[in-house]
């Protein structure tokens, strides 16, 4: 575990730098301990892949302090789940307009576009980190074989709800946005919604599924 500071306001907590459950529930674990022991010395706690950033207010709370406090509380801090994970099942409509790079996928991983429905269905998702935009979770890891590279020339406006693959991570969009990933089916779902408590249908550690729905299926639940 290295600390760094990151600019004035913030503490850089970084583990081995790669996509691993057992780190990334460490951090999970490590930023609730700190944001319920530090308490209001803390602004925010936010989890990364393998990182921890914690904001602070420099005028009140001394860096060189809570670099003390953070590697003092990291000492004790578990990799165990949150009690709170969830399963989340996301209704998706794969390929057409909803999923216009499906068949580059396909392609990719020199299968039929009913493969890769099925390959990016039948895995569950942890979702690793919120961020890029409000509500966009990253989720790994796809299976290899659809594992496609972002496009070459991301899309300007990629709409909200588009499923896409990017290398071994998949994402849901959930607003109007550029995007390089790879698009291969849209979900009806709003992931991001300041009037809702909470405002992000995701969070660090949620295991997530993906099932394909229909055309029908999904106008109905746009619908509804």
């Amino acid at each position: 575990m290295r600390i760094q500071v990151a600019g004035d306001s913030a503490m850089l907590v970084s583990l081995p730098q790669r996509i691993d459950p057992a780190i990334n529930s460490w951090c999970a674990a490590f930023a609730r301990a700190a944001t319920a022991r530090l308490g209001d010395s803390l602004l925010d706690a936010v989890v990364g892949y393998c990182t921890v950033t914690f904001y602070f207010d420099p005028l009140r709370v001394d860096a060189a302090w809570l670099e003390r406090e953070l590697a003092s509380i990291a000492k004790d801090v578990q990799a165990v789940e949150s009690s709170e994970v969830r399963p989340l099942e996301i209704p998706v409509l794969y390929g057409g307009d909803a999923g216009p790079d499906i068949e580059d996928v396909a392609r990719f991983g020199a299968c039929s576009v009913d493969d890769v429905i099925e390959r990016h269905s039948s895995t569950t998702y942890r979702v690793y980190l919120v961020g890029f935009v409000p509500g966009f979770a990253y989720m790994a890891e796809v299976d290899r074989t659809i594992a496609a590279p972002r496009r070459s020339a991301p899309r300007l406006a990629v709409p909200a709800g588009s499923v896409g693959i990017a290398g071994g991570q998949t994402g849901i969009y959930p607003a109007v946005t550029p995007g390089g990933w790879n698009l291969i089916g849209r979900t009806p779902l709003t992931l991001f919604d300041v009037d809702r408590s909470p405002a992000s249908l995701f969070k660090v550690g949620d295991a997530v599924r993906f099932h394909p729905i229909s055309r029908p299926e999904f106008d109905a639940m746009v619908r509804s």
